[in-house]
């Protein structure tokens, strides 16, 4: 039985080199939390996430000081700018100038249309996509009197600034669509599907810390990318941002879109188990969260089941209680003592993936 309903289809853009959309990879992103007006933490930052596997990053440009940095940090930057932008249209020209390779920004709150009208000839001369961003709790106030804060008052807010896109003669758009709870955002995607062909951008906004915000992020994305919609993400957490890669490769791995780092697989514990299975894990876990090559990685509680259960992982450990396996695709390769399980599975791994691992 299918899982996954088939991908959405969209047209494609270019955020520098990567594509969004046209059945590209889902790609992942984040947003720095510095002051882009700081170069040297900026970059710093950057850095930690295009390691981590962010694929493009955006940056708050909220004051001339922020666009007047840009450059430096674009010519610093691993992995392609999108410049996030309210409310002055000048720091959307300035971003533009500067080389970002995209724009976070709402038409209809820069101000007149003659200030739509430039930069969009700007992003059209440069090429520079427009992701048309819509916020449950920013939307305008004759849609909430409208329709109150619904999916119905974000879709049509969307769609009033696409056109005021296509009017300008401007198709390079991206859409997002995000509450801070899941059957608001869902429901908006679903209905926008029907109206639209240009890719989304999709998470769930404001989402809460490490732990909400990751069962939170989880479920929506969950459900939205199993049903084909969604061609690039976001989670949003009160964390460190690389944190956001780590849960957004893990859902993207996790329903078979993108195969990529450390999948792990970890009884959890029973009355068989005679080695504390946890923080063993956890150890595991934290030693391989660099790992870029996909790799199903299983710790198992007891020699018993251990390798049978976990028969589809890469390479893992059982642990009794004075002998530990050591095990690949279901097979036993090593006994040995289970103080040793960490060191040897962690030594198979670096065999494995050529990588270098604490």
């Amino acid at each position: 039985m299918e899982f996954l309903s088939q991908r959405r289809p969209t047209r494609a853009v270019h955020i520098g080199p990567i594509q969004v959309g046209g059945n590209a990879p889902i790609s992942v992103q984040s947003m720095t939390t510095t002051e882009t007006r700081n170069v040297k933490a900026t970059l710093q930052q950057i850095e930690l996430l295009a390691k981590a596997g962010c694929e493009i990053v955006r940056l708050a440009v909220n004051t001339k000081e922020a666009a007047k940095a840009l450059p430096r940090i674009k010519a610093g930057s691993p992995i392609p700018l999108i410049a996030d932008i309210h409310f002055d249209h000048t720091l959307a020209l300035d971003s533009i100038k500067a080389g970002v390779d995209g724009l976070r920004l709402n038409p209809g709150n820069i101000g007149g249309r003659h200030k739509v009208r430039e930069v969009v000839i700007a992003a059209k001369e440069r090429r520079v996509p427009i992701r048309i961003g819509v916020n449950a709790g920013s939307l305008e106030r004759d849609l909430l009197a409208k329709y109150g804060r619904t999916p119905q008052a974000m879709v049509e807010s969307a769609l009033r600034h696409i056109h005021l896109l296509e009017k300008e003669g401007f198709e390079l758009i991206k859409v997002s669509l995000k509450a801070s709870d899941v059957p608001r955002t869902v429901t908006a995607y679903r209905l926008l599907v029907e109206k639209i062909d240009y890719p989304f951008h999709v998470g769930i906004t404001e989402a809460g810390t490490l732990f909400s915000g990751t069962i939170r992020s989880a479920v929506g994305l969950g459900i939205l990318l199993a049903e084909g919609i969604g061609d690039t993400i976001r989670v949003s957490l009160s964390a460190d941002p690389v944190e956001e890669i780590r849960v957004a490769y893990a859902i993207l791995r996790d329903l078979g879109l993108r195969k990529q780092g450390v999948e792990m697989i970890a009884c959890p514990t029973c009355g068989r188990a005679e080695i504390d299975v946890i923080p063993l894990a956890e150890k595991i876990e934290r030693r391989l969260l660099g790992v870029k090559t996909y790799l199903k990685v299983a710790v198992m509680g007891c020699v018993v089941n251990g390798p049978g259960e976990a028969k589809e992982a890469d390479v893992g450990v059982a642990g009794g209680k004075d002998i530990g396996l050591l095990f690949k695709k279901g097979k036993i390769i090593r006994r040995l003592k289970p103080e040793a399980l960490e060191e040897a599975l962690i030594k198979e791994t670096r065999t494995l993936t050529g990588e270098k691992i604490p």
